[in-house]
């Protein structure tokens, strides 16, 4: 949803920035990567060290008439069952691209072959050790109800040290895959932030541009130099502000006091504003120029075309855990239709947008006419409070 609006409201240029980013973000890592010899290390370490914990007492009673140093040569077999097992591993990391089918054939197949080859080795070793270190091992079975016991063994403890390196890669492929998602939303909220700060900035210039040339036609060249300075300081303070980063709500306030300095040159005593903020309030922060489309279209819709002064009140207090701020203004009496969001819009459709891209749909923006009296209120559910 975020990649379609962008597609459609954004300029070229933010359009080419998100892409960027998100072909950058989530360009999908080799698989080989996830399945780390670390983990496969630790893991078939862990398993054979079990095993041996488990079969050792069966070792013992094994060479119960011979000397440790015979316990301590078996036990060693488990160090072939673990290169064995790094073995199936490498065939593990290199058939991760093949077809589920194919793969798990080849990977089953693997596992008889090591169990099968794991037992003859401890049958050869077996002969080997009574042939030329300890002659007690000369009575061990060899035989083939020896070998049948160890294949079902080793099938198992091979097939769980496989199962052992899927679970491991297909944890760590999704915990890769979560941290690529969220890069990819965090991206994609500060590509949308940054496209309706450049929609916002030429909407607020159009209309400062505007006043200035109807205060030039008036002949008001004094009140146009006085309003093309504090334009400029406006725009050097605002373009200076990250648009994907959140800041307090008394400092949002303090720039739309700037604003209001640039928009009480062209109205003058027509202008009344009142501003109220709950502390707990100010320290809340907000989106950057979030209240201000909302101050524009009181300006626009309420003192514009008024001759008697017009009171623009601004509200911020905490609700119930929810940061909710209210922007109401006085209706001119000649207006008999005023619909919220005149003209293009475009403005108002930002101050939805900039919290839904941080917050999601839980933040609300609500206008309504009450009487004589225009009213737009934003909420914004569990704000960030500094730390």
């Amino acid at each position: 949803a975020v990649s379609m609006l962008l597609e459609s409201d954004s300029p070229p240029c933010v359009r080419h920035i998100f892409h960027s980013v998100r072909r950058k973000v989530l360009t999908r890592m080799d698989a080989k990567s996830d399945a780390r010899w670390r983990d496969a290390i630790l893991l078939t370490v862990s398993l054979w060290l079990f095993v041996l914990l488990i079969f050792l007492p069966t070792i013992v009673n094994r060479h119960a008439d011979g000397s440790w140093s015979s316990v301590a040569l078996d036990s060693a077999t488990v160090l072939i069952s673990m290169l064995l097992a790094m073995g199936l591993f490498a065939l593990f990391r290199a058939t991760l691209e093949w077809s589920q089918g194919l793969r798990a054939a080849v990977l089953l197949s693997a596992v008889a072959v090591l169990a099968l080859t794991q037992t003859v080795f401890d049958l050869v070793f077996t002969g080997w050790v009574a042939a030329n270190l300890e002659s007690a091992w000369s009575d061990l079975p060899r035989d083939l109800s020896r070998g049948y016991s160890a294949v079902s063994n080793y099938l198992l403890v091979f097939t769980v040290n496989l199962a052992l390196f899927q679970v491991s890669f297909a944890r760590r492929r999704q915990l890769v895959q979560d941290r690529q998602l969220l890069d990819a939303r965090s991206a994609a909220q500060q590509a949308q932030l940054m496209a309706l700060r450049y929609q916002l900035n030429p909407h607020f210039l159009f209309n400062a541009l505007n006043s200035i040339s109807a205060l030039i036609f008036t002949r008001r060249n004094e009140d146009a130099e006085r309003m093309t300075e504090k334009l400029s300081g406006f725009l050097r303070s605002s373009l200076a502000t990250d648009p994907a980063k959140l800041i307090p709500l008394e400092e949002e306030l303090d720039h739309i006091a700037d604003y209001l300095d640039i928009e009480g040159v062209r109205f003058g005593d027509r202008l009344d504003v009142s501003v109220e903020c709950a502390p707990d309030a100010g320290e809340a922060f907000v989106p950057g120029f979030l209240v201000q489309p909302l101050v524009e279209n009181a300006i626009k819709h309420g003192v514009a075309p008024s001759r008697e002064p017009i009171e623009i009140r601004i509200r911020a207090a905490v609700e119930q855990g929810d940061l909710c701020i209210t922007v109401e203004n006085d209706i001119p009496p000649q207006t008999t239709d005023l619909k919220f969001g005149g003209g293009t819009g475009t403005g108002l459709i930002n101050v939805e947008r900039r919290p839904h891209a941080v917050y999601g749909t839980a933040a609300t923006l609500a206008a309504e006419r009450i009487d004589d009296t225009y009213k737009a209120r934003i909420c914004i559910p569990k704000f960030q409070r500094p730390h």
